[in-house]
Formats: C-alpha cells, structure tokens, sequence
C-alpha cells in the first residue's frame, strides 16, 4: 500500500511527531472517501476507512513492542521502551483529532450533519445526563471514570481478540472528541480559528491522557495476543510478556483515574 509507505513502526519511535500529519491524512482520506461513496453511512464508514489504513502501522508497532518484551527483562527499560510508542499512538490520535474537527467546522451544515450524524448524536447523549450532574462533582466525577473504565475494558478485550482490534475504538473516541471540540468552536464565534488552540486545550487537558490510558491497555491486550501466536504459554519469556502487560494495564487504570480528576475539576475551568 502507498499509505503504508509514508511511516514505518521503527521510524515511528524514533520520530513519534511524524504520527501527527500521518493521523490526518488517514483521517481525511477515510472521511472524503466515505462522503463521496457512502454518503448515508459516512459517519461510521468513516471511522472504519481511518481504522483499516491505520493497521498495518500499529500493528507492527504492536509486534516491535511484544518483540521488545522478549528481550529485555528489565521492566523500568520496557516501560521507557513502550513510552515510545505509546507517544507516537497519541499523536496518531491527536491527528486523527485534529482532521475531523477542522472538517466538521469548515464543512457546510448540511454535508457535517451527515458525515457526523453518529458522532453528533453521542455527544448529545454524553452531555444530558453530565448537564444533570452539573453541581455534584463527586457523582460526576464517578460517572465519567466508571464510563471510561468501560471503554477501557473494550480497548482491552478488542486488542486480545484481534491483535489491536482497539484501533476502531480509538478512532471513534477521536471523531467524537472532534465533534465535540469542532461545535464549540463553531458555536462561539461562528467559524472561529483563533479560538481553535483554547478549545484543543480544554478537552486535551483531560482527553490526552483518557486516551493514553486507552492506548496502554490495547498495548497490553496486543503483547499478549501476539505473544501468544507466537509463544509458549508455559515459558519465562511468555510470563514476562504478562507481567509487562499487567503492569501496563493497572497503569492505564491509574492515569484514567488522574484524567477523569481533570475533566471534573480542572477542565471546566478553562473558558469558563
């Protein structure tokens, strides 16, 4: 493939930034392919088309880390050694972010409401019952983390089933994330560019690590689920594959926790 040409998993680590154009050129690619061949269907073909062009990249990624656990058994030098690609998977994110929300704010109403019909109708649904919880944070607080413990789950049972499977969850997550980030801009001062990098802060601020964790569980669900194609379950190196994947995965519960803190108490106060 052509798309596979512009960025392989070793350059990746080494130049994680370049993830960020890659990120949105697969995300205008999916989202003009799925306007122009399946209009009506766009808002969820779109997401696939990202995701399916995005697998050959992570997945190797995927298998440059698991290869990783197979030869350094030294955990805090594997945790550096994935910090790497989890660094260039959020910037991936942030590509596909960044695409999507300047489409929806420059594209006509009528062209927007079909391409993100799915996406628009989440973010409804997200924001009715936050709207209730607006004066009790502590219930807000635990609505948001145990929401995002459940996509967690799925970015974890996704990425054992199917190698990293979780890539179509994390491309959702990225259009909603623009749906959402694209209306307030739109809505502020009608086309509003200069408001662009306050909005991408707000919702950065905790959607960055919401998403890192997320990555850190598939990351984990993907060692182990080439590791096991690959790999005894019986051998040593196949028990440091689940400890390293153990540890990542009680990491991402972690940094969930530390962004779900953000949303609620810091979040709302920027553009307040």
């Amino acid at each position: 493939m052509v798309l596979e040409a512009l960025l392989n998993p070793i350059k990746a680590e080494k130049q994680p930034w370049m993830a960020f154009p890659i990120g949105i050129i697969y995300a205008t690619i999916g989202l003009l392919v799925s306007l122009f061949l399946f209009q009506n269907y766009a808002s969820i073909v779109s997401i696939s088309l990202t995701a399916l062009v995005s697998i050959p990249l992570i997945y190797g990624a995927i298998k440059l880390e698991e290869k990783k656990d197979m030869q350094i058994s030294d955990e805090k030098i594997l945790i550096k050694e994935h910090g790497k690609a989890l660094l260039f998977f959020v910037f991936l994110f942030l590509g596909y972010t960044v695409a999507f929300a300047v489409w929806f704010a420059i594209l006509p109403p009528s062209i927007t409401h079909t391409a993100f019909q799915a996406q628009i109708d989440t973010v409804a649904e997200i924001n009715s019952p936050v709207t209730g919880n607006a004066f009790n944070l502590s219930g807000a607080f635990w609505t948001i983390l145990l929401n995002n413990i459940k996509v967690l789950l799925f970015c974890l049972l996704f990425a054992l089933l199917y190698g990293f499977g979780s890539i179509f969850i994390l491309t959702w997550n990225a259009s909603v994330f623009a749906v959402v980030i694209g209306s307030l801009v739109k809505t502020s001062v009608g086309i509003n560019f200069g408001l662009f990098p306050l909005v991408l802060l707000k919702y950065s601020l905790h959607g960055i690590p919401e998403i890192l964790a997320y990555f850190m569980a598939g990351l984990a669900g993907g060692i182990i689920s080439i590791a096991v194609i690959r790999h005894d379950f019986g051998s040593d190196k196949f028990k440091n594959v689940l400890i390293d994947s153990v540890d990542l995965s009680v990491a991402s519960v972690i940094v969930l926790v530390i962004a779900a803190l953000i949303e609620v108490f810091v979040s709302p106060l920027i553009m307040a």
